[in-house]
């Protein structure tokens, strides 16, 4: 049985979409998912319909595959299970109606596999790019308690709410980083273009020009000479700052203690990790897993090294009798709100729950400074952009505010 399936595992699979006449001469069309056309032929004459056209559809390059990709999947995978429609017709369904073919072929690919007699906690974990630890183990135990439903349902809203924090705050942290890219270009256009031109008419003036002109056409000057180092540099530093950020482990935990610490900014980014990690453990406590076990998958899922780690010193708390309580006390980096809902969750047995309404404070939290953010670096930036292009242009046309004073 086990040579059987390895055989028909083999066999690469396509999708073909068929046209031809039924038993009433009535033409239909449709797609099937075979290893050739002969086979496509075969499955149609049984179900007396004569092929008329039968072609390959040709898969299309795609798009890397977001998290919200799989977000979106596990919420139409759980929607149809509710609703009784079969696991592999269910992947058939979300598979033939997502845009993005890269999600098509990894769910063919998944479906092929829980066919073969694979269960669908271990077809997802042969692709750890796409479902993370927390995803399997959360598919693992709804399979095992028969609540898979269930399980996708409440991973689905997990999902849901971590993606949309994540977009809040790169939205809150992007949106100033933008507006200075922006400027940089247009100070770099009137450095290089417009300052020269002013430089050559005030030549012909034959006078001292101001100082704060003087400045300016020096930095122009400096410039038109070195823009080809100013933008190397820049690009250069950028790039391999993004890659050591990715790359290097004592990089990222630097960074990720930076964020924690910025002005304004860290308060936000503190908050975010805070609803994720109480939000992870939440859903996986709710699923049943082990605490002990949950806390594997709550580190990484919280985003942030230092968080991680001080997940971990919990795990091994725990794990040598220390209440959960006690142990994220230790830890020092919990907020007293979540201490008290988690010291309470534990007391009332409910501690899921007590969680969840913590995740839910502090995403309202995130909201609300995020709100408030945008309102408040708009007038900033405004202002930092007016003094910045208004100062260049005040010193271009102090020389000509003089020359009119003398004549």
């Amino acid at each position: 049985m086990a040579t059987r399936a390895a055989s028909a595992k083999d066999v690469k699979e396509f999708v073909f979409e068929w046209r031809g006449k039924d038993r009433n001469g009535k033409i239909v069309r449709g797609e099937t998912r075979a290893s050739g056309e002969n086979q496509v032929q075969a499955q149609l004459r049984r179900q007396g319909i004569l092929s008329t056209s039968i072609k390959k559809r040709r898969m299309r390059s795609g798009k890397r595959i977001k998290p919200r990709d799989i977000a979106i999947f596990t919420r139409q995978l759980a929607t149809m299970m509710k609703a009784g429609v079969p696991l592999l017709q269910s992947f058939d369904i979300v598979g033939r109606g997502n845009p993005n073919p890269s999600v098509t072929k990894l769910l063919n690919d998944i479906r092929q596999d829980v066919e073969t007699g694979t269960s669908l906690s271990g077809a997802f974990r042969k692709y750890p790019m796409h479902f993370s630890g927390l995803y399997c183990n959360l598919v693992e135990a709804g399979e095992a308690a028969g609540i898979l439903e269930a399980l996708l349902d409440r991973l689905a809203s997990y999902m849901e709410k971590t993606e949309a924090i994540k977009s809040k705050i790169k939205s809150a942290l992007m949106y100033p980083v933008a507006v200075l890219v922006v400027a940089f270009v247009v100070v770099s256009v009137i450095m290089i273009f417009v300052i020269p031109s002013f430089k050559e008419v005030f030549t012909s003036f034959g006078a001292d020009l101001p100082a704060p002109t003087l400045i300016v056409i020096s930095i122009s000057e400096f410039f038109v000479q070195y823009w080809w180092l100013i933008f190397g540099a820049i690009g250069g530093s950028v790039y391999f700052f993004m890659q050591a950020w990715k790359r290097n482990e004592k990089m990222q935990k630097f960074m990720d203690r930076l964020m924690l610490k910025m002005p304004i900014f860290g308060a936000l980014v503190d908050k975010a990790v805070v609803a994720r990690w109480t939000r992870t453990l939440s859903t996986m406590f709710a699923a049943g897993v082990p605490l002990v076990e949950a806390l594997d998958s709550v580190g990484g899922a919280a985003g942030n090294s230092v968080y991680q780690i001080a997940t971990e010193k919990i795990q091994q708390d725990i794990s040598t009798g220390t209440s959960l309580t006690v142990a994220m006390t230790e830890a020092n980096v919990f907020p007293s709100m979540v201490l008290q809902m988690t010291a309470i969750g534990e007391e009332s047995g409910a501690l899921d729950h007590m969680l969840g309404k913590a995740a839910d404070f502090y995403e309202a939290e995130v909201d609300e400074m995020v709100a408030g953010l945008s309102s408040l670096m708009e007038p900033i930036i405004i202002v930092v952009l007016g003094v910045l292009i208004g100062g260049i242009v005040i010193s271009m046309y102090l020389p000509i505010f003089k020359l009119g004073q003398v004549v």
